[in-house]
């Protein structure tokens, strides 16, 4: 195993609170490693064997390393993942004054564990747009300290809670306490000027997410656990973008990744998977005419975190298909099209496991239960592209912190490096 791989995708993890983050950090991991970054608004430029290149918009990224052959003749090896993870973002006009307190008015986005948000130390970060000579600028931000909580209310005033759970208002009951109130017109762009260094009436709008400030850290006995926030998914993504980097450039075919923002609230926007981001880069590189022919030769993974059996809820899951945390790569189905595994394609990624040297692990849905979905059905569609979906196996999915197994991260990048590399299908 690779001895730095966990410690860069610990970094990583705790370098990306936002997708934005997550696509900015992934940028400057191919930037350092010799990647050119194109400017979408450029003209296109001549596409050579050989070249590793990105494109970056906002918290979506695609990057590709072209193979010795036509992309017309030898089809693209594509893998796709997802930047953006469930949480709590801030309203537009957000500040929220009673009882003696400025709160954070917030909106869930995707498929929160909402009552896992309470009593944590929150951070915010995001991207902030500000007035400059341009006319306006986009800026990261990352207020990484203990800035909001959402208190709980103690149980003295809430007696049945640990029978019925934990169920909160979102409008009324998740909004997190920033401080008390003592008049300020508005701390919150105080506080974002301070961070960015401009005046407070040149922050225009942001995109702002409460976060864990906890750091990602290897758990367990035996250190065989990782415990974090947003592994679902960029997890995934830090796989991909690990295996890329590993693609050597005498590959016949054309390796692409696609980080897509958007995909826990379905996708549809102008950087998520039903955009034409993706179609647009792929006809940089095959050319127009010859992109249905350069479709028609290729393979797509979806690469989106997978559920392992929980000890304590095995019953949720079907006996046949219950995945372990460190069991390797778990390969995901659905009847329904929920995943975009089928037959020819599952075949495909048992035998690139096989070349990799991984073992595999199978996930189906219990027939009485709704099945979630990925990109993966998206993106097939779309592109009309063979596909199969596959993730790492973990707990507490869609919690604010959660956890995966520390071997499986290296043997998924090793599962994408072979895909994406040495692989003929």
């Amino acid at each position: 195993m690779d001895q730095t791989l966990v410690p860069k995708f610990l970094r990583f993890l705790d370098q990306a609170p936002t997708p934005w983050h997550a696509a900015a950090e992934a940028g400057a991991a191919l930037r350092a490693a010799g990647f050119l970054e194109v400017d979408e608004r450029a003209p296109a430029v001549a596409v050579e064997a050989g070249q590793r290149a990105f494109v970056l918009r906002s918290g979506s990224i695609v990057a590709w390393v072209v193979g010795q052959k036509a992309a017309e003749e030898s089809g693209f090896r594509l893998v796709s993942a997802h930047t953006d993870s469930p949480n709590l973002r801030i309203r537009p006009q957000p500040l929220i004054r009673s009882h003696g307190y400025v709160r954070l008015g917030v909106e869930v986005y995707g498929g929160v564990l909402q009552a896992t948000w309470t009593d944590r130390d929150l951070g915010l970060a995001g991207q902030v747009f500000v007035r400059s000579s341009a006319g306006q600028t986009r800026r990261l931000v990352d207020l990484r300290r203990p800035l909001c909580r959402v208190p709980n209310v103690a149980i003295h005033l809430n007696r049945a809670v640990n029978d019925e759970g934990l169920k909160l208002n979102p409008h009324t009951q998740l909004p997190a306490v920033l401080g008390l109130d003592r008049g300020e017109a508005d701390p919150l762009r105080a506080a974002l000027a301070a961070e960015l260094e401009v005046e407070a009436s040149d922050v225009l709008t942001w995109d702002l997410c409460l976060y864990d400030v906890t750091h990602a850290a290897v758990g367990g006995l035996d250190r065989e656990f990782i415990y974090s926030g947003r592994l679902d998914n960029l997890g995934s993504s830090h796989a991909a973008l690990e295996a890329l980097l590993r693609v050597a450039p005498d590959r016949e075919s054309t390796a692409v990744i696609a980080l897509f923002d958007h995909e826990e609230v379905g996708s549809t926007s102008a950087r998520g998977a039903t955009s034409r981001l993706l179609v647009s880069v792929l006809e940089r590189l095959a050319g127009a005419p010859g992109l249905s022919r350069a479709l028609a030769n290729s393979w797509h993974l979806s690469v989106d975190m997978a559920h392992a059996v929980h000890p304590g809820w095995a019953d949720r899951h079907d006996a046949a298909h219950m995945p372990v945390l460190n069991g390797g790569p778990v390969i995901k189905q659905n009847s329904s099209q929920r995943y975009g595994t089928e037959a020819e394609t599952a075949a495909l990624l048992l035998r690139v496991m096989e070349g990799a040297g991984v073992a595999g692990q199978w996930f189906v849905n219990r027939a009485d239960l709704a099945c979630g979905t990925t990109v993966g059905p998206i993106v097939a569609a779309e592109l009309g592209i063979r596909t199969a979906d596959l993730g790492n196996p973990m707990l507490s999915m869609h919690s604010i912190r959660e956890m995966c197994g520390r071997e499986d991260h290296a043997r998924m990048v090793d599962v994408l490096a072979q895909f994406m590399g040495p692989f003929v299908a």
